[in-house]
């Protein structure tokens, strides 16, 4: 893989040009290992979930998600929001971050405890799954650096 440091590359670039994320993750010095996760549940009440999914469901028939900007909208912004009910977590949307001319972009949602110092990048993807992974691994080498 090779990359011209004198053009710019954007995050959703990454994502266009369908590189690998191997290929990507080994280009700015970082291994990709792909685990299962064992991740913690949530111990309080989810007193609001069915509150949610029967939103979304109702507008599902009217709204066609062809779009990322639809998705987002649609479903995804609605759960994130969610999230700041459950844990008071702090959430940036469209978040701009400008590494190098190589890393660059706006992450659609970070999601940030400083409490834990976790985070989490959720990306709007739909299309392709995997060609979004190595636009998220992009972004996760940029909030590293």
């Amino acid at each position: 893989m090779k990359l011209d440091p004198n053009q710019n590359y954007t995050f959703n670039k990454y994502f266009e040009n369908g590189y690998y994320s191997e290929d990507l993750a080994d280009y700015f010095g970082y291994q990709l290992v792909l685990v299962n996760l064992i991740l913690p549940l949530y111990q309080g009440e989810l007193d609001r979930l069915a509150e949610l999914r029967d939103r979304i469901t109702e507008v599902l028939p009217y709204v066609p998600l062809t779009t990322e900007l639809a998705r987002r909208e649609v479903i995804i912004s609605k759960v994130v929001l969610e999230l700041i009910h459950y844990t008071n977590v702090q959430i940036r949307i469209e978040f701009g971050i400008k590494v190098s001319n190589l890393l660059q972009g706006n992450l659609d949602y970070l999601i940030r405890t400083y409490k834990t110092n976790q985070l989490l990048v959720v990306e709007a993807k739909y299309e392709d799954l995997t060609r979004g992974f190595t636009q998220l691994v992009a972004e996760m080498i940029a909030l590293d650096r």
